[in-house]
């Protein structure tokens, strides 16, 4: 029996410590960069470049992101939280192609093996932030492969849903939607959120729907570097918000969202979104990432090998799955091998077209639990007083004996 991630945590999480991270001046990012992790035993652990999310606006030359010369010697947190070892014995998403829709994707980045499929504005990525990204859904790991992403058989289709810098617009992402539809890609991964709906972006994403494909998208954008998000109210982003888009925010190692997260009600599923280790467009060292776009990366690779393990599937029906066997939580969070191997009912599987219910099937409903171990309960609670009965009755036919078999008030035999 496969024991449960959770356990796992503490591995993880010491893993996940033990890679500090020195974010580069030359890439500032708007959103949220990571933060200097100490090793877990108190020491100074290795550290590795963070990988920003989009490059300062303020700066009057665009500096893109340098390569790493660090590499990470171990695996990190988040792949053993999805058991990514075991995952890839049973799928690794051959023959599933994911439209990753960001900062663009370098086709010739390290542990992408040619994978990539980049036009374009869309081969240039100088934050960097797409590859990242990229190397999480279908990296192989280089020569570290138990650094390889969710689906390392898939291909990438990688589209621009931002400038240069990384500003995302929703003329771009409508624009990428379609291009992913078109092309039917299997997975649209929307790294980005808009804080306002786009009309075309909205055909769009019923255009990919009716493509047959499986929609994730990003709940929130990462939160502004200065300021707390406390004084950001909750709303909806786009496309996450769009029926049927399977919106995903980010979770650290113990299974909570981050403090500084932006509020929001539209949240389907997390996953792992902080210390997260993965390669750049230059060079062939790591980095250290976080934020919304590398968990709604992350459940875009656990789509893929869904797709690829359950080809007969329909995108509802997918994404029905995926949130099928998440691990119980206020947000159900991401559990890529048990939807790949986890056997689930009719009931579970939605007609095709259909769109995902609101509520998780109880996968792992404990109820039954529950009643077996209450009425053990009560086996127990009789069955100790049947012994006490039985003990109470010997102890008095003892004493009756002492005493003759008369009262205890009637005295001793032979006096009056």
């Amino acid at each position: 029996m496969r024991p449960p991630a959770r356990l796992l945590y503490g591995a993880g999480l010491a893993a996940a410590l033990m890679l500090p991270v020195a974010v580069p001046a030359q890439a500032t990012s708007l959103a949220r960069t990571p933060t200097a992790l100490p090793a877990a035993d108190g020491k100074k652990g290795q550290e590795l470049p963070g990988m920003p999310s989009a490059l300062d606006p303020r700066a009057d030359e665009v500096v893109c992101t340098p390569a790493s010369e660090e590499k990470a010697k171990k695996q990190d947190w988040s792949r053993q939280r999805l058991d990514l070892d075991r995952l890839h014995q049973h799928s690794t998403g051959a023959g599933v192609t994911v439209a990753l829709i960001g900062t663009g994707v370098d086709p010739d980045a390290a542990g992408l093996d040619g994978r990539v499929t980049a036009e374009g504005t869309a081969a240039d990525d100088c934050v960097g932030h797409g590859t990242f990204l990229a190397g999480l859904i279908a990296g192989t790991g280089g020569n570290i492969p138990r650094l390889a992403g969710v689906a390392p058989d898939a291909k990438i289709l990688a589209l621009r849903g931002t400038d240069r810098r990384g500003q995302p617009s929703a003329g771009l992402v409508a624009a990428a939607v379609r291009e992913a539809a078109e092309a039917r890609a299997g997975v649209i991964a929307v790294a980005v959120a808009l804080p306002r709906r786009d009309k075309a972006l909205t055909r769009a994403v019923a255009e990919a729907h009716r493509a047959g494909a499986v929609v994730v998208a990003a709940a929130t954008p990462d939160p502004p570097a200065r300021g707390s998000a406390d004084e950001i109210p909750s709303r909806t982003y786009w496309p996450a918000g769009e029926p049927g888009v399977l919106s995903v925010a980010d979770m650290l190692p113990a299974g909570t969202r981050p403090d500084s997260a932006l509020p929001t009600g539209t949240v389907d599923l997390a996953a792992p979104g902080a210390g997260v280790v993965s390669g750049g467009p230059r060079g062939t060292g790591h980095y250290l990432g976080g934020g919304v776009a590398v968990a709604t990366a992350y459940a875009a690779g656990a789509a893929a090998v869904v797709r690829a393990t359950h080809p007969e599937d329909s995108a509802g029906a997918v994404t029905r799955r995926l949130t099928a066997t998440a691990y119980p939580a206020d947000i159900p969070q991401l559990d890529a091998y048990a939807a790949v191997t986890t056997v689930l009912g009719d009931s579970a599987a939605p007609a095709a077209g259909a769109e995902p219910a609101a509520e998780t099937v109880a996968v792992r409903d404990t109820s039954g639990t529950d009643r077996a171990t209450g009425r053990a309960t009560l086996f127990v609670l009789l069955g100790s007083a049947g012994v006490l009965a039985v003990l109470w009755a010997g102890f008095a036919l003892s004493r009756a004996r002492a005493r003759g078999w008369r009262p205890a008030e009637a005295g001793t035999p032979g006096k009056g």
